[in-house]
Formats: structure tokens, C-alpha cells, sequence
């Protein structure tokens, strides 16, 4: 790929970038990294680095499951077949990813702002579903470790159904969640 066809795409992206009015760095011509805003996971970190013969995307999801791995890994293969553009994968040390490559001649700003659009939906919507089958034990014992301290609860309130279910995990020691 030539300098004009890297600074071309370059171009493009930057461009989908600033209309969309997403936050990103910009390190070197052909790499960004962007912030994708979201609801229930309050941001996705995502790369767009311009390679030989695509447009590589990855976002990072979560960390392993420490818990209900075969339920954890059974949800996102089957997630993988109604995603467009990107799917899920682990690395070697097990965090979930989203990733994806788009054939340089495809890149356009229609096809970035699919494609970004749906690690968005991903990762923002299968968040919750995902720390409820990988996290279950980790967010009890967080709830009872601010609930004995009287903290808000707020940001944990998508997942009482938990607590609800199976009660407060008391914390380990009285001075960490």
C-alpha cells in the first residue's frame, strides 16, 4: 500500500471519526483509538489499525470468567452468529475481544460506522448478561461489601435480580471488596 492510499483511508476514518462525534487518539497515520460511549458498560475501548490488506478493529470486552465458563463461552459462540462485521475471541490469558477485519476497498464511512455500531451493540448489550454468567459470585460479594458500609448501590442495581435470587456475599476481609 502506497503513503497516498494510507493517508487516503487515513482520511476516511478520521473524517467518520469527527461526524460521529467520537472521542479517539490518533498516535500515528493508520492506528486510532477510540472510545465508544455506552449505557450498561460505560465505554469500549476500541483499535482501527490500517494493515497491509484490511482494517483491523478490536475491542476489548471483559476479563475472563471467573465463574460458569461453559454458559460464558456458549453465549458469546452463539452470539457470534448474529454479529456483523466482528466476533468474539479470546486472547492467550482468556479476555473476551471483539474483532474484525474490513478489506481496505470496503472501508468507507458507511461500512466504519456499521461496523463500529455493532461493537457498540455488542459489547454495551451483552455486558450485563455477560458479568451475570462470568461474575455472578464477584458482584454478590461486592453488594454486600458496600451494602456493610452503607456505599450506594447504584451502579450494581442491573444486577439484584442476583442478590435477590442467592443473597449478599459477605466481603473476604473488612477492608476490600
Amino acid at each position: 500500500m502506497s503513503s497516498n492510499e494510507r493517508e487516503s483511508l487515513d482520511r476516511v476514518i478520521k473524517d467518520t471519526l469527527d461526524d460521529g462525534e467520537l472521542d479517539y487518539e490518533h498516535p500515528e497515520v493508520g492506528r486510532f483509538f477510540v472510545t465508544l460511549p455506552g449505557s450498561n458498560k460505560l465505554q469500549t475501548n476500541c483499535w482501527l489499525i490500517v494493515s497491509e490488506h484490511s482494517l483491523i478493529v478490536e475491542a476489548f470486552v471483559c476479563r475472563q470468567p471467573d465463574e460458569g465458563h461453559e454458559e460464558f463461552y456458549r453465549y458469546v459462540l452463539r452470539r457470534n452468529a448474529r454479529l456483523y462485521g466482528v466476533h468474539y475471541t479470546v486472547d492467550s490469558t482468556g479476555d473476551l475481544y471483539l474483532i474484525g477485519r474490513i478489506g481496505l476497498h470496503a472501508v468507507t464511512a458507511e461500512e466504519l460506522d456499521r461496523v463500529l455500531g455493532q461493537v457498540l451493540e455488542a459489547a454495551d448489550g451483552d455486558f450485563n448478561a455477560l458479568l451475570r454468567i462470568g461474575f455472578a459470585t464477584a458482584i454478590r460479594r461486592e453488594w454486600g461489601w458496600r451494602e456493610s458500609r452503607g456505599e450506594s448501590l447504584a451502579n450494581l442495581r442491573a444486577f439484584s435480580s442476583l442478590v435477590e435470587r442467592e443473597g449478599a456475599v459477605p466481603p473476604v476481609s473488612d477492608s476490600e471488596p
